[in-house]
């Protein structure tokens, strides 16, 4: 496997907090990495360096070998990046049709638009059902369907999930991990922040442990699942 994302003691700080303390991780080709901790961890503020949401106050992040230092979110998009937010972010006065379509805003292919939207409702079959309805009058785990597939029309070489379980029904959350887990199996490489250490660590190939702004344990899903200390810190034995 080749490393298609490098982060290299990555630092973020803002309003006064060291949100991230200098990190290290990597994600190869075709892997599912996730990134584990509690709240208020780091994870989020890591992820957001990486799609050049927030800036990073030191560090390094290579995508593809190359520096992503100083190019804007718009631009990491344009080279395979997608994220999916925590809180999902949908544009609300908008229907899901439109919401998916902005996800293919580079793509001028209408005939590739129109396949790929074929697909992101294959995944998520209640999307088509309700294709013209409001984003906004959706179910939590309705808009969750409609931000992943929003990043999937962009066929991304990289997706970043932030928190997708958060705030859903446990039959929502496994509808959501399903289609994590295919779109692994696909081929698509992933990097998933997520609390709910089990269901994260049952999926990924590989995992960080992240505590109070540094990585405190790595290893792959197996194992991190088996180690006693994370079964005591996040999976509740």
């Amino acid at each position: 496997m080749s490393a298609l994302l490098s982060v290299k003691n990555l630092k973020v700080s803002y309003g006064g907090i060291n949100a991230v303390k200098g990190i290290d991780l990597q994600v190869d080709q075709g892997e599912l990495v996730a990134l584990i901790g509690a709240n208020g961890a780091g994870k989020s503020s890591s992820l957001k360096a990486i799609a050049g949401v927030l800036t990073p106050s030191a560090g390094e992040i290579a995508f593809f070998g190359n520096s992503t230092e100083k190019l804007p979110a718009y631009d990491l998009v344009q080279l395979g990046l997608g994220m999916v937010p925590e809180g999902r972010g949908v544009f609300k006065r908008m229907t899901i049709l439109e919401n998916l379509q902005m996800g293919a805003f580079l793509k001028k292919d209408v005939k590739a638009i129109q396949q790929k939207l074929e697909e992101i409702y294959s995944y998520f079959p209640r999307l088509k059902e309700r294709s013209s309805q409001l984003a906004g009058t959706l179910s939590g785990g309705e808009q969750q369907m409609v931000a992943m597939g929003r990043a999937m029309m962009a066929e991304p070489r990289l997706l970043l999930l932030d928190e997708p379980s958060m705030g859903l029904s446990p039959i929502m959350v496994e509808t959501i991990f399903d289609v994590i887990r295919n779109l692994s199996a696909s081929g698509m490489t992933i990097l998933l922040v997520e609390q709910n250490a089990r269901l994260a660590l049952q999926i990924a190939n590989r995992a960080y442990v992240m505590e109070s702004g540094l990585i405190t344990l790595s290893g792959s899903g197996k194992e991190l699942l088996e180690d006693s200390r994370v079964r005591t810190a996040y999976l509740g034995e």
